[in-house]
């Protein structure tokens, strides 16, 4: 599969794309990668919450589905998400200059939008966290918006 730009599969920009770059994708899965920066929006004095870990699920999910667009020549589309269960950090931070690689695996993926992925965060061959993230895709998310739904 082609391998895009972070910043042409997820609308995120400037300082809110937290992602570095996709390392693989396919019709189920994603790997994305990043590197914890020293400074950000979400840094404390020792790195980045474990928390925000949530955050680089749900922008992988993002880079999935903007992959996916950007195959069938459609640009990417925001997607909300909806939350977590058993969100499961084996670390209380990430410490600044880690690289970390978020993976994420549909589950399920409804017609309406909704999907459930399987995601990890790990480090080299650690898996800091896990978690299994739900997902919302409305089929117009500007006509979603304006609708007052967000």
């Amino acid at each position: 599969m082609t391998l895009y730009p972070i910043e042409d599969v997820v609308p995120h920009r400037g300082s809110a794309l937290l992602l570095d770059q996709v390392l693989r994708w396919d019709e189920d899965s994603i790997d994305a990668a990043l590197v914890v920066p020293a400074a950000g929006l979400f840094n404390e004095a020792a790195g980045v919450p474990a928390w925000i870990g949530i955050e680089y699920m749900a922008q992988a999910i993002a880079a999935w589905a903007g992959c996916r667009a950007r195959r069938d020549g459609r640009p990417p589309q925001i997607g909300f998400l909806l939350g977590s269960r058993r969100y499961s950090s084996q670390v209380p931070l990430f410490p600044a200059g880690t690289a970390l690689v978020v993976h994420a695996r549909r589950e399920l993926m409804g017609d309406n939008g909704l999907g459930l992925f399987a995601c990890r965060i790990t480090a080299g061959s650690e898996t800091w966290v896990d978690a299994n993230v739900s997902v919302y895709e409305p089929d117009d998310a500007q006509a979603y918006l304006e609708r007052g739904n967000a």
